[in-house]
């Protein structure tokens, strides 16, 4: 059971560090809603990456992580395994605040290709410091990586 649990946390780990390495460079090339067609497509996309692969990474990292906390008596103790199921459940509830702007932009966006909205509406729809936001969830994923590898060493 345990190296199921840690298997399923590991995989749900990766899926969510590679989902928030692809939303930062679609980002990065995501033209102005000026260029709707365009926009649409990325910011499409990134609405499709967030449903098909944060978000469940996100409950693929989160759940086993804790239920590997319950039935493994030797991490009851640990500081470490504490820290990492802290941090778990803030990366947890910032991926959900990311999850949603994103998909409802995409919407937005195809709604706006469809001409039902006007197109000005989509500038406000993109959340301040959305980047940021990303950025802060994939460092602190390194970090519970870190604190999985070297885990005797940081925090005993």
């Amino acid at each position: 059971m345990q190296r199921l649990l840690k298997f399923g946390h590991s995989m749900g780990a990766i899926g969510l560090m590679g989902a928030l390495a692809c939303l930062l460079v679609l980002d990065h090339l995501a033209p102005p809603p000026t260029d709707l067609k365009s926009f649409a497509l990325i910011r499409g996309a990134m609405a499709e990456i967030t449903r098909w692969v944060m978000l469940p990474s996100l409950i693929l990292t989160l759940i086993p992580g804790l239920l590997a906390i319950g039935v493994t008596p030797a991490f009851h103790n640990a500081g470490w395994v504490w820290a990492k199921a802290a941090s778990g459940i803030l990366v947890f509830a910032g991926g959900l605040h990311a999850i949603g702007p994103l998909q409802d932009l995409g919407t937005q966006s195809a709604e706006a290709l469809a001409g039902r909205i006007d197109v000005a509406t989509l500038s406000a729809g993109i959340a301040p410091n959305e980047a940021m936001t990303m950025w802060i969830l994939l460092a602190v994923s390194t970090a519970n990586v870190v604190l999985a590898i070297w885990r005797g060493r940081i925090l005993r």
